[in-house]
Formats: structure tokens, sequence, C-alpha cells
């Protein structure tokens, strides 16, 4: 609600995603309770969430760091790279919010993955949808946070409503404690984000993934 009020949130994009989210939470639903008939599940998701976290997070920080430098030195900045595979796919469509005329196989792809891992790691995927948003779709920083949150809203209460009438996993006590912190610092983080340029917002993103989440997950774990 408060990137809608900003108008940072691209609904056609949003919706694309969406469609690849709910089939790919249907997805990582069934690998995760294969999973865990296999007795695998709790190594399988230490492990991603140091692999993905990590490899993203970093990837991300290095980027933003040389376009601070670029900044910081008054040189141009450089247009993002685009990824002509991308571009060549049919089905385009215009994304209007996001400046974009791209085909939706793309965007449906990344919200297929976004879906497996939610599924899976228990998370709405952003730190994936971020970068890949950013990255490969080529959308505006301030677009495509409000944006991933719109399609995350369904994603997740999918995969939320998939988990607990396939294998019985929420803590519905738990989670309204949750839920209230959460709609607070969403309200405190959408006003900081806003006072972001978009290469800070970009490493504030990567340094909580790469170098606290990720390294925090595996080492709770461990203990």
């Amino acid at each position: 609600l408060a990137h809608l009020r900003r108008k940072t949130v691209d609904i056609r994009m949003g919706t694309v995603l969406l469609a690849g989210g709910i089939a790919g939470s249907a997805l990582g639903i069934w690998a995760f309770n294969t999973l865990s008939r296999l007795g695998q599940i709790d190594l399988v998701v230490q492990l991603a969430y140091v692999l993905f976290l990590g490899t993203v997070g970093l990837l991300m920080l290095q980027e933003s760091l040389r376009a601070m430098n670029r900044a910081r030195r008054g040189a141009p900045a450089t247009a993002r790279r685009q990824h002509m595979w991308v571009h060549r796919m049919p089905l385009k469509v215009k994304f209007r919010t996001s400046g974009l005329y791209i085909s939706v196989i793309p965007p449906f792809l990344v919200g297929l993955g976004v879906g497996v891992l939610a599924a899976i790691m228990g998370v709405g995927g952003g730190f994936i949808m971020v970068p890949a948003m950013i990255y490969l779709l080529g959308m505006p920083t301030k677009v495509v946070v409000g944006t991933s949150l719109f399609q995350i809203i369904f994603v997740t209460g999918f995969s939320t409503f998939m988990h607990a009438l396939t294998n019985q996993s929420v803590d519905l006590l738990l989670a309204f404690a949750l839920i209230l912190g959460g709609v607070v610092g969403a309200q405190v983080g959408t006003r900081i984000g806003s006072r972001l340029k978009a290469e800070q917002l970009r490493i504030l993103l990567a340094l909580l993934g790469a170098l606290i989440l990720g390294p925090l997950y595996f080492t709770w774990g461990a203990f």
C-alpha cells in the first residue's frame, strides 16, 4: 500500500510475475514434501540460503560500488547492459510503469523460480527477484521493490495455504506476531527507501543478503 501510494508498483509486470510465481509455488510445495520424506529438507534449506543470498548479494554489491565510484568521479552513468536474447523473445508487452517493451516469458520464468524458492525456503524470494528484475529485465530500482512486494503478497499467501493444507506446518500465533512487526517495519522501510539513491538501495540489499542473512541463518542452523 505504501508503494502504491507512491506509484512505484508496475501492476502489469507484477501480474505476469504472479502467474509464474503461483506455478512455481505449487512445484516447490511438491519438492518440499518430497525432501521432507527423505529427511533432507533442513540441509537443503540451509545450503540454499547461503548459496543464493551470498552469491546474489556479492554480485549486487560489486555492481553498486562501481556505480557509486563512477558517480563520485563525475563520470557519465553507463547504460545498463541489455540482454538481447530477452528482447528477441516473442509475446512482447508494454509495461508502462517500468518503461519496458519486452516479452512476458522472462518475467514469467523469474516468477516461476521465485515461487519455487518461496515454497521451499519460506521466503518471499525478493533477494532473487529484485536483482533479476534490475539486471535481467532492466526495470528501475524504485519500481522493482514495490512490484516485487505486490507479487510476494499472493505467492507467499498461496504457499502458506498449501503448507498448512499438505503438512500442517503453520504456527498461526507466531505468524500473527511476525505480521504485526512486519507491517510496522514496512512503513519505516518504505520511507527510508524513498530517501536513498538507487545505488545506495542496491548496496543495502546486497549487504543484508550476502553478509548478514545468509551466514546468520547457516550459523543458527548449525547449532
